[in-house]
């Protein structure tokens, strides 16, 4: 069974914590995404955020497959 994209680099932060309050920790924990509770979280999308904490494009694309297969087995 192929999963189904849940999670993108365009989503905004807000929006996956909102949605997928299990993977609060992860971006906090993993990906160093402390500003969750910022006002920026709610017009800052993953790969916004990423870039602002120095993340590289291949960072970003790992993150977001990541946390998109931990949504998935949420589901």
């Amino acid at each position: 069974m192929i999963n189904k994209k849940l999670i993108t680099k365009d989503m905004l932060i807000a929006q996956l914590a909102e949605q997928y309050p299990a993977l609060v920790d992860v971006l906090i924990e993993d990906y160093g995404f402390h500003c969750i509770g910022c006002g920026m979280s709610v017009i800052e999308s993953l790969e916004q955020g990423a870039l602002v904490h120095g993340m590289t494009n291949k960072e970003i694309k790992e993150m977001v497959k990541n946390l998109d297969e931990l949504a998935n087995a949420q589901k």
